[in-house]
């Protein structure tokens, strides 16, 4: 066995045979996998091994169209082909015309990934299925690229290519610890001896706690036990000569695909049950669960009113094994959080339908540093605090009792939830607040109108479109205080601290006590990786001069990592996170001064505090640091409290309100007035695929700085020319918002792609953001919005529709 090598992958399943194969197609030979029994011997064996093109994201619909093509790939090589069925189809059921709505937004979503789904009535999908039935039916999602392959082949494939490339495979070589050295390099402890390596990867498939806790870290995944069974022959479908459609059917939640002659028909029923919570034994592996069909005989009532057949027809053989989620269904696969040189690819609930382009894309994060698709959706950091184990149970449990109904915008399901409060939450709440939910953190999405309101579910405008509208015309008009916890709030301390943020910044670094500023941190591919405000507090008797480096609430562990990862040996910069210590208050409107100078002593006059000022104070006698900054266009404050402190700072601006007209607001209210603004939000319009110039951001680049992270890059892209530009829109309706992922036509050609979409109610406009092919990117140029299978027209306007001298918020 090697004693050196550049990457040890533990773990033997798709998604470790994924990753090592493509490090290897990548160049990377020096590569090692240890397995602690043979390979595909924990998940994968037993995976339904489904291969779908279906995505509810661009991102995950690429990966998958990855996954296809090489499954493909590896089913026709002549030296080791694999058993894979492409293009059987497959069909997603609905019963409701929200449903098929969702159904048309995600096949105008996939468009924009040269992916092509169909939106079919009942009647047609029984054509295609000859085996269900229509009653209570609408329709259905039809993909044309579904099918199943056989997993094991399909692992040993990929391991068969990998030594081809020179990698190795250590079989039945438990690893019993994992080390890591002050050059962040490791070790990687087996049965067999040890393995010094640069990188190790975490493939663990549901033994990935166990390898975790060797690194110190507890990821956020938990097994669910998923039971499958086997049909004997079905005289129809060897009648209908064409293989069967896969089936998933959200309204009796199961799935079925062809198995020979016969279905293999899975379960997602209501009650479902956690696996390996409290250990796994060290003997379990191809191995399965006890067979449990009792738990599923609800489900399988409605499985035999659609699918007749099945009810005479015998089993074959029952499978009930264990299969891993993650606290929002999507797989953890990038850099651990808090370590370095280290990466996962766990969390894979349909492993083998994705694992192809998982490992696609991790390796790519290993080799180049980042991937070809901006990977948030599946980035392990997205998940930071909260994210126990026991949190994760409880979100596997409603997702897969949920597994084939897709989130509506605006629905936060009920499972995990209060995982992340402060002291005003219950004040809030007795206020009539409706939450939304970031990164855990319950945020007042809007003030109720009534105990009992609840909006319905859809991709339309809902019933609280007119509360959000009010909210904002309040605040427009007198003044409104929002909460915005959980944003994320690095203190840079040290002599260095300029140099530092200068160097991991493209644009003008303020570095003047008592000034704000707004930056953007590249990536090595020139692209942009986080924007932030770096506010310069000077010493004080609260501490020495400092910056406070500010986020989005989402990047918490993103951020930290990658400005801990760029320190400099013997630099003078120290990092600590206040981001759970610290609440922000949000004062917006133009009586906003008012409010604050009634409750805050000092000169809070435009002179005396101009707009991206900062300073430190008491709001009545709370300790708090007021930023003169506006996500809204208004002129606004950001009042930054301690925890402690918060419940007495809202009270005494509450108080000082009443004279001035003010009222809560909300999420929902703020992210329509940051449209009307052009002001962007970090993953949404601000990701990894586009560099600052496309994205609109020339005004905060500085190339004449001496160098920053990225530079050589962004000059090699600038030279270039833009591959697309963010546009603002005017949607011409006014009945649903634009959503992201939507595709932008000229014709029956893809031009761009939807990122954000809300209403201005400010400027009366529906308001879009989207990347666009330049050639089709000038102010005044008409597409057309394919909204949920409807084409409405759509004009470039010019950014920031409301004040777009930026006058309010100086004022």
């Amino acid at each position: 066995m090697k004693s050196r090598t550049k990457v040890v992958v533990i773990g033997g399943g798709i998604a470790g045979c994924s990753t090592l194969y493509h490090l290897t197609q990548m160049g990377w030979s020096d590569v090692v996998l240890v397995e602690r029994d043979e390979l595909t011997s924990g998940t994968t064996w037993h995976s339904a091994a489904q291969v779908t093109n279906f995505g509810m994201t661009q991102t995950m619909v690429g990966l998958k169209s990855h996954s296809i093509a090489l499954y493909k790939k590896l089913r026709d090589d002549p030296e080791y082909p694999v058993g894979y069925h492409h293009g059987d189809g497959g069909i997603r059921l609905a019963n409701t015309e929200e449903q098929m709505q969702g159904y048309r937004h995600f096949a105008s979503m996939a468009r924009g990934m040269g992916v092509e789904y169909e939106v079919i009535d009942a009647e047609e999908c029984a054509r295609r299925h000859p085996l269900i039935s229509t009653k209570n039916l609408l329709g259905g999602l039809w993909d044309g690229q579904d099918g199943d392959i056989d997993p094991a082949q399909l692992c040993q494939a990929l391991a068969f290519h990998a030594r081809k490339a020179g990698a190795q495979f250590y079989r039945n070589t438990p690893v019993t610890g994992l080390t890591q050295h002050k050059d962040d390099t490791w070790t990687v402890h087996t049965e067999h001896g040890d393995i010094d390596c640069d990188i190790v990867v975490n493939a663990g498939g549901y033994r990935v706690n166990e390898i975790g806790a060797m690194m110190g870290v507890q990821h956020p995944v938990a097994s669910m036990e998923h039971q499958y069974f086997v049909t004997e022959d079905i005289p129809a479908i060897a009648e209908a000569g064409h293989r069967m459609p896969l089936l998933r059917c959200p309204i009796s939640d199961y799935y079925s695909r062809q198995e020979k002659g016969g279905l293999l028909v899975g379960f997602y029923e209501q009650d479902c049950k956690t696996w390996g919570m409290d250990g796994i034994s060290p003997s379990f592996s191809n191995d399965l669960c006890p067979d449990d069909l009792e738990r599923v005989m609800d489900v399988l009532e409605g499985a035999f009113k659609r699918m007749p057949a099945l009810a005479e027809v015998g089993i074959k053989r029952v499978v009930n094994g264990p299969i891993t989620y993650t606290i929002d269904g999507a797989p953890l696969v990038g850099p651990i959080p808090g370590k370095c040189n280290a990466y996962c690819i766990i969390g894979l609930r349909a492993g083998l339908g994705e694992g192809g382009g998982h490992g696609w894309l991790l390796a790519q994060q290993i080799v180049h540093g980042e991937a070809c698709f901006d990977t948030w959706v599946i980035d392990p950091r997205r998940f930071t605090g909260h994210a126990t184990v026991e949190l994760t149970a409880l979100k596997a449990i409603e997702d897969y009792q949920n597994e084939f109904r897709f989130h509506f915008p605006h629905e936060h399901r009920p499972a995990g939830r209060n995982a992340k409060t402060t002291p005003l939450t219950p004040t809030l709440a007795a206020e009539g607040a409706e939450f939304t939910v970031v990164n855990g953190w319950e945020r007042v999405d809007y003030i109720k109108p009534s105990p009992d309101f609840h909006p319905s579910l859809s991709f339309n405008f809902d019933e609280a479109f007119d509360v959000v509208a009010a909210e904002v015309a309040n605040v427009a008009a007198n003044v409104g205080l929002a909460e915005v916890n959980g944003f994320n709030r690095i203190e840079i301390t040290g002599e260095d601290r300029h140099a530092f943020l200068d160097r991991m910044i493209c644009g003008t670094v303020t570095k003047r006590d008592g000034r704000v500023g707004l930056g953007y941190l590249l990536n090595e591919q020139g692209c942009v990786k986080a924007e932030a405000t770096v506010a310069n507090l000077p010493a004080s008797v609260r501490g020495p001069g400092r910056v406070w480096y500010g986020s989005a609430a989402a990047s918490e562990y993103h951020d930290m990592d990658w400005l801990t990862a760029h320190l400099d040996p013997g630099e003078d910069v120290q990092l600590r996170s206040l981001t759970n210590d610290h609440t922000i208050l949000v004062l917006a409107g133009p009586n906003a001064r008012a409010v604050l100078s009634d409750c805050a002593r000092g000169d809070w006059s435009a002179a005396a505090f101009p707009w991206l000022s900062v300073r430190e104070c008491c709001i009545g006698f709370a300790p708090a640091v007021v930023m003169g900054v506006s996500f809204s266009g208004e002129l606004a404050y950001e009042i930054h409290v301690p925890n402690a402190s918060v419940c007495a700072a809202y009270l005494a601006l509450r108080e000082a309100g009443k004279t001035y007209g003010l009222k809560l607001f909300g999420a929902r209210a703020i992210d329509s007035m940051r449209m009307e603004k052009g002001f962007l939000q970090w993953k949404a319009d601000l990701i990894t695929e586009f560099d600052p110039f496309e994205t609109d951001l020339s005004r905060f680049v500085k190339l004449d700085k001496q160098d920053f992270i990225g530079k050589a890059a962004l000059l090699k892209r600038q030279a270039a020319g833009p591959q697309s530009k963010l546009v603002t829109l005017k949607i011409e309706t006014n009945h649903a918002p634009a959503h992201p992922g939507s595709s932008l036509m000229r014709g029956n050609t893809v031009v761009g792609t939807i990122t954000s979409g809300d209403y201005g109610h400010r400027v009366g406009m529906n308001l879009a953001y989207a990347f666009v092919k330049p050639e089709f990117a000038a102010v005044g140029s008409s597409l057309q919005l394919d909204l949920c299978g409807e084409h409405i027209d759509a004009h470039i306007i010019e950014p920031s529709p409301f004040d777009p001298r930026f006058e309010r918020m100086r004022t």
